[in-house]
């Protein structure tokens, strides 16, 4: 895979970046964090300028996330009752419900890097439960400042070992995730039970 992005992102260049982030934002199977790494060590090697694949891959991601932000608020509830209603989207869909639900722009700005599959149903449900659209705009790019400088900067960093770099962040990041989960939810349990505990 890692051989494949440097081939489109060496071919390509500014353009795909951006094609990807934005495609990736909407769902779409695209290999995004490897374009970006991708693109990071072309910065590093003086083929790209490390501040227009910032700037392209911070751009497509906030456009396709406006994308799905207005796709949501346009097509409504009915909408999303419609994707919801397929069972395999159903978890999911869930899942990003509960993000908006409980943290509103927090829960956009978590979505586009540390729960990042959920993000395109978090931007269709933030649409379509009439999350105004600066406060949804501020929450996203700063979550996809975070996810684009990451990730380009790590491929900057880190340019000479990019391939065991993407190796190590494909085999590690589930397991991070995962962690981190974890964790957030075992302060959310613990916080109900404080909540419930009977007062002496």
């Amino acid at each position: 895979m890692t051989e494949i992005a440097f081939g489109l992102v060496s071919t390509y260049g500014i353009v795909l970046i951006l094609a990807a982030t934005y495609l990736s934002c909407l769902g779409l199977p695209v290999p995004t964090s490897f374009v970006m790494l991708a693109g990071g060590a072309f910065a590093a090697s003086g083929d790209l300028s490390a501040t227009h694949v910032l700037l392209a891959a911070l751009t497509g991601a906030v456009l396709g996330d406006q994308t799905g932000y207005h796709i949501g608020r346009f097509g409504g509830a009915a909408l999303t009752a419609r994707l919801e209603s397929e069972p395999n989207r159903a978890i999911v869909f869930g899942r990003a419900r509960r993000i908006v639900d409980r943290w509103g722009g927090v829960g956009v700005f978590f979505s586009t890097w540390l729960f990042s599959p959920l993000g395109p149903y978090v931007n269709l449900l933030a649409g379509a439960t009439r999350m105004g659209w600066a406060r949804f705009t501020l929450w996203d790019t700063a979550g996809e400042a975070i996810w684009v400088g990451v990730y380009v900067g790590l491929g900057y960093a880190f340019s000479s070992r990019i391939a065991q770099l993407a190796e190590l962040l494909g085999n590690s990041i589930a397991f991070l995730t995962a962690g981190i989960i974890t964790v957030l939810l075992g302060v959310l349990l613990f916080r109900l039970a404080q909540r419930r505990r009977p007062r002496q």
